[in-house]
């Protein structure tokens, strides 16, 4: 079976993404790439039923077959020192994150 996606094809995509690859990741991602084509092709040469309707999920999730909503209610951790314990850095039983540079926009 000859591939989709030939090796000027794909040049020409990766030129077009303006992206780096060494010849290894260009070789191993134009692979790839094609044998999802093929499985893409496999999947539909499949036979389906006419009568099936398509679903997002697969499975049509009516009210009478979904789970019921269960109530939004706070409950405390049962051991928050256990979690503060794995912290690196906590300065009164709150954690201390690294200060994230950015930038104010004009």
């Amino acid at each position: 079976m000859p591939e989709e996606i030939s090796p000027d094809l794909f040049a020409h995509l990766v030129d077009l993404a303006a992206l780096e690859l060494a010849p290894e990741e260009t070789d191993y991602l134009r692979r790839q790439m094609n044998n999802q084509l093929k499985a893409i092709k496999e999947l539909a040469s499949i036979p389906l039923d006419s009568e099936i309707e398509v679903t997002p999920h697969g499975i049509a999730y009516s009210p009478e077959i979904s789970a019921k909503r269960r109530k939004d209610e706070w409950s405390a951790y049962p051991d928050p020192g256990l979690l503060l314990k794995q912290s690196p850095e906590i300065e009164n039983d709150y954690i201390i994150v690294p200060e994230i540079p950015h930038k104010d926009l004009d």
